[in-house]
């Protein structure tokens, strides 16, 4: 099976951190020679396997909006393609594999979000006394956020791996 290499796929995060859009991605999937179609990317967020798209308003008077997913949506993507190709069902995968995966990443970006307006407010409410305070409060709640992600992630790498493990136990026994 055609794969994207790790390299690529983490420079593709690091210059997409923004988002990508459906049309990114499609075009990502066909420069590696892999099948993939806007149906079945649609029919993946249905199911729950990838995040809903943000829709994101264009810059200039008049130019609308477009959805970005992250791009770390070409990684779960790939994934999906991956374990599929091993026979996993798409039940399999939503009930043991990437049933929270999306979630964590959408808090990783709102928890982002709500710590860019809060350090925005604090720059535009300075005063000597109380900025030290919310500074250090602020740095102080931001790694309590990357402690829980992280915790969150590790769960969830954990609960992936046990279902790996029962589902070749009982291939075997099969």
């Amino acid at each position: 099976m055609q794969r994207i290499s790790d390299d690529a796929l983490e420079r593709l995060e690091r210059e997409h951190g923004q988002g990508i859009t459906s049309a990114e991605i499609l075009d990502i999937f066909a420069a590696h020679g892999i099948k993939f179609s806007e149906a079945t990317l649609r029919k993946y967020v249905q199911l729950g396997l990838l995040p809903r798209s943000v829709r994101v308003g264009k810059k200039g008077k008049h130019q609308g909006s477009q959805g970005l997913y992250p791009a770390t949506v070409v990684r779960q993507i790939q994934r999906i393609k991956e374990m599929m190709a091993q026979d996993y069902t798409i039940e399999e995968i939503q009930r043991e594999f990437l049933f929270v995966r999306g979630d964590i990443e959408e808090l990783e970006r709102t928890i982002g979000k709500v710590f860019d307006a809060l350090r925005d407010a604090a720059k535009e409410r300075r005063s000597e006394t109380s900025d030290r305070a919310i500074h250090q409060e602020l740095s102080m709640a931001e790694r309590l956020a990357t402690d829980l992600v992280a915790k969150l992630s590790s769960i969830e790498e954990r609960l992936m791996a046990q279902a790996r493990l029962s589902r070749r136990a009982a291939a075997a026994g099969s």
